[in-house]
């Protein structure tokens, strides 16, 4: 099964809010963007980043006042929280602004998810962010390597229609005359100094289990994967885990990191909360399994178990 080797380093930390926010800092990229490394938010070395995630861990309430009320909430929102944080309080960066409503005649064109400096670099950065969970089907729209095959749990969403809207709409958005009012307005500055952009789309691809699909056209190599399969295939799967295995459910918005060992049940009651969940038709279900044994970089795996007539609709691809 696919690893997701970012654990053993995250596994450092306790608190999951702080564990969220390591796993932002390290995940990859779905596709490879331009987004915002450790080295440029002054997080270069293993050591200032072990240093500014220990000292959040010793007082998180900062954090906590931070995510707020979005825990409870939709995952991207909770997400931008994190990002907004994070920007607010890295060493090497500003935040100067975040969800700036771009108006014209009154109407609201979009708005511009984070605009942020570098503290030895007055020019405004604009970033656009989104955190992304995409199942790859064996038979959809165009090949096998189209990024419309990847599709989001609830079926209304794709990795091409994500990334078309992204770079035909949000970024060119900051560059109208509208957006640049705004961002003047904001940031005090008239005319507004060169406007460098960023994109960041961490997530992960999951491969159907019983199809060799190849990963989509454009994916970053380093991307995280995990598996799926339908509810009906769950009893074969089972059997070939090995004894001893050990798994979570994970409950949004904590799709991030995944849960320390201590918290991890037996498959057993997994498999009881699953049958009654997939009775009823629910949705799909992200899990986290753990095998027996050592420490190895194939020790876990990120699972969707999904209704067996998965997928109810499959999104257009992008006009």
């Amino acid at each position: 099964m696919p690893p997701d080797g970012l654990h053993d380093i995250i596994d450092r930390w306790h608190h999951p809010l702080v564990r969220d926010l390591a796993w932002l800092l390290l995940a990859p990229d779905l596709l490879d963007l331009r987004r915002p490394d450790p080295a440029s938010l002054g997080l270069a070395d293993d050591r200032a980043l072990a240093d500014f995630l220990d000292a959040l861990q010793a007082r998180p309430s900062a954090l906590e006042r931070c995510v707020g009320a979005t825990l409870k909430g939709r995952m991207g929102h909770y997400h931008e929280r994190l990002w907004q944080f994070l920007l607010a309080t890295a060493p090497a960066t500003q935040l100067l602004a975040h969800n700036l409503p771009v108006v014209r005649d009154h109407r609201t064109l979009g708005e511009l998810d984070l605009v942020y400096r570098l503290r030895r670099d007055p020019a405004p950065v604009h970033l656009e962010v989104a955190i992304k969970y995409y199942l790859g089907l064996p038979e959809g729209p165009g090949a096998e390597d189209d990024q419309a095959r990847w599709i989001g749990p609830g079926g209304l969403d794709s990795l091409a229609l994500k990334r078309s809207h992204l770079e035909r709409h949000q970024l060119p958005l900051a560059h109208s005359p509208d957006a640049r009012a705004a961002l003047a307005a904001c940031l005090g500055h008239s005319p507004l100094p060169r406007l460098q952009q960023r994109l960041a789309m961490p997530g992960v691809l999951f491969y159907p289990l019983d199809h060799d699909l190849p990963p989509p056209r454009d994916a970053s190599p380093a991307h995280l994967r995990g598996r799926w399969l339908h509810w009906r295939n769950w009893s074969a799967l089972r059997a070939e885990l090995p004894e001893g295995s050990r798994g979570a459910w994970l409950c949004k918005p904590h799709w991030l990191a995944l849960p320390r060992a201590e918290r991890l049940a037996p498959l057993a009651v997994l498999e009881h909360r699953l049958k009654t969940h997939f009775a009823a038709h629910g949705a799909p279900v992200q899990l986290a399994l753990r095998l027996p044994g050592p420490p190895s970089p194939t020790q876990w795996c990120r699972l969707f178990v999904v209704t067996d007539d998965w997928p109810r609709q499959v999104p257009l691809p992008p006009a």
